[in-house]
């Protein structure tokens, strides 16, 4: 069973957070289950620049052809007002989408309509900024960034509309700072191919204000909507997708902050329906296209040296010199993930088929290149399959897969071994190489097998059941479950750092080269390992905030023992207390 994690909260607007998983049924996969399929435009990242103003076909138009799904439910009409929904689905979730516009409307606080003014009336890339946590003012400093309009709603707004001039050289960021290349790359995945009114113009679904006099659009607004409704659609959501792509260019070059940077993202679009601009379906579509145009543009050989570009300048720059001044609700990973994932689908009903397969679109493991970069494109591919929305939600199930990617999970690591994993970590390039954490629930039937100087952290309540190979670095287990329902054999470093039991389903096997750091920190701190331990090698027992534990206290438990650990060090433990091994496991005496 792979599970595709996402969460729900009551609203948008402070009510209680209710976390759920939605398990989807999937057997052991083959190499065919990641194989691209194209949509009715062909393969999006070869075709993306058939977004233009006179491609107006799903078949034609590359963007209209990935948000083609809401053909299901809408039919657009020859004019703004005579679209219809279709069928009962069209009727149910199209009204939902109304629905949800005027609660977060007439619900928001004067805090919420702030931010909603400023995320409409700011430069999108400016907006981008505030994932960038510790490294947003020095990446302003650095690139000359800059909004003319300050952070509050000017006293006439509601009569004068106010437009960002950017900096004093009238752009948001200069390509001339010592951050050029950062500012290039998002300037360039937000290209002249990248935006949203070819689509507005063909599905002609108005603005949810049109749609109902209970949506409350934000006063400060009004002088911002445009008078001739032919020319202003509401799907998908422009400012969303502007968001996504500046978001997504960060995250490239920083993949330190890139869930940091798609939950920001996420608010760019949720404060369009706060604003009263724009529905859920909007800013579904807005992140759906983004993500395809973004990976599109990442993609293009012509951007090659410019993406290597923008992440040297952050490793150099950016990384070195954080404020530790600013932290925000973004760094608050609980949330973040609430957040994101329940902005998925808006907890919008699944009326369609919710067996289909997952579908990875070509090319989208660009979008993971720089946070694994020790996986390879196939390795980056079964990341997202084993990361995807669940299929049903029928305004996200495009045929390549876009709509139904979770960047928010993946970047998180695998959901599900579906095939042996092996990953080989050099601890001397640095970042991610040296160090990184998955924190997803994994399961499947596939193994692990890591190789390499770098450290792997395993943080989820893991079920896999195909193994755990240690062949070199530092496996850590940071969860009782880390190591799934497997045997373990350990040819290199294995630490836990858990406050309680670790479990090893299975056997563990241990060389004469190995070690095996477990930290001591109260009596409930076992190693229980289900089949034998056939010993060897080193193991160390860390009891420094454990130092005086009872005599018989069990440190680790097997139905067997074999053989015996070539040294056993102990550090901490005070007075007369020794570790004894048995035919058992180990016990304090």
């Amino acid at each position: 069973m792979r599970y595709a994690k996402f969460f729900k909260q009551a609203s948008a607007l402070g009510a209680v957070l209710v976390m759920t998983a939605t398990p989807v049924m999937a057997a052991t996969a083959d190499s065919t289950a990641i194989d691209p399929v194209p949509g009715p435009h062909g393969y999006f990242v070869d075709t993306y620049k058939t977004n233009t103003m006179d491609q107006q076909s799903p078949q034609s138009n590359a963007v209209i052809g990935v948000l083609s799904p809401f053909l299901q439910i809408w039919q657009p009409g020859s004019s703004w007002d005579n679209g219809a929904r279709l069928g009962s689905d069209g009727q149910l979730l199209l009204d939902q989408n109304i629905f949800t516009c005027i609660t977060m409307t007439q619900n928001r606080t004067p805090e919420q309509a702030l931010q909603a003014y400023l995320t409409d009336r700011q430069n999108q890339n400016w907006s981008a900024l505030d994932g960038l946590g510790p490294y947003e003012t020095g990446f302003k400093g650095l690139s000359n960034a800059a909004t003319s309009l300050p952070d509050e709603i000017p006293a006439d707004a509601q009569n004068k509309k106010y437009s960002d001039k950017g900096n004093e050289n009238g752009v948001w960021a200069d390509e001339t700072s010592a951050l050029g290349s950062m500012v290039k790359l998002v300037n360039t995945v937000r290209g002249p191919h990248a935006s949203g009114n070819p689509a507005k113009v063909y599905y002609q679904y108005m603005r949810p204000f049109r749609w109902s006099s209970d949506v409350s659009i934000l006063p400060a607004l009004k002088p911002c909507v445009a008078g001739d409704p032919m020319t202003d659609g509401g799907f998908p959501s422009g400012h969303t997708n502007a968001g996504y792509l500046a978001s997504l260019a960060l995250a490239y070059a920083i993949p330190e902050r890139f869930q940091e940077c798609l939950t920001n993202a996420s608010e760019i679009g949720n404060y369009r329906i706060i604003a009263g601009m724009h529905s859920p379906m909007d800013v579904m579509g807005g992140r759906t296209m983004a993500m395809a145009l973004a990976a599109a543009a990442l993609n293009d050989p012509a951007n090659d040296q410019l993406k290597a570009a923008a992440r040297k300048e952050a490793q150099d720059l950016l990384l070195k010199n954080p404020s530790a001044s600013e932290v925000t609700y973004y760094d608050n990973e609980q949330l973040n993930a609430i957040r994101y994932n329940e902005r998925m689908t808006y907890n919008m009903p699944q009326t369609g088929d919710a067996t289909r397969p997952m579908t990875v679109p070509k090319g989208a493991e660009v979008l993971l290149e720089t946070r694994f970069p020790y996986l390879d494109d196939t390795q980056r591919r079964w990341v997202l399959y084993s990361t995807g929305l669940p299929s049903g939600y029928v305004f996200l199930d495009d045929a390549e897969g876009w709509g139904r990617l979770n960047l928010y999970e993946a970047g998180n690591g695998y959901g599900s071994f579906d095939v042996d994993v092996t990953v080989n970590m050099d601890a001397s390039k640095g970042g991610f190489y040296a160090f990184d954490q998955w924190k997803n629930d994994i399961d499947g039937e596939g193994s692990l097998t890591k190789n390499g100087s770098g450290t792997l952290e395993l943080s989820g309540s893991n079920s896999y059941t195909g193994g755990v190979h240690v062949n070199g670095g530092v496996l850590t287990a940071a969860s009782p479950y880390a190591f799934g329902y497997s045997s373990v054999d350990n040819n290199a470093s294995i630490r836990e750092t858990v406050d309680g039991a670790v479990n090893i389903s299975g056997d563990l096997t241990q060389t004469r080269d190995a070690s095996l750091t477990l930290d001591i920190n109260s009596s409930l701190d076992v190693l229980k390992v289900g089949g034998a331990i056939n010993a060897d090698g080193n193991l160390i027992l860390d009891f420094t905030d454990y130092p005086q534990p009872p005599s018989g206290t069990a440190i680790i438990t097997a139905s067997q023992l074999n053989g015996t650990f070539a040294s056993v060090k102990t550090i901490g433990l005070t007075g007369t207390k020794s570790v004894e091994m048995t035919d058992r496991g180990v016990v304090v005496r």
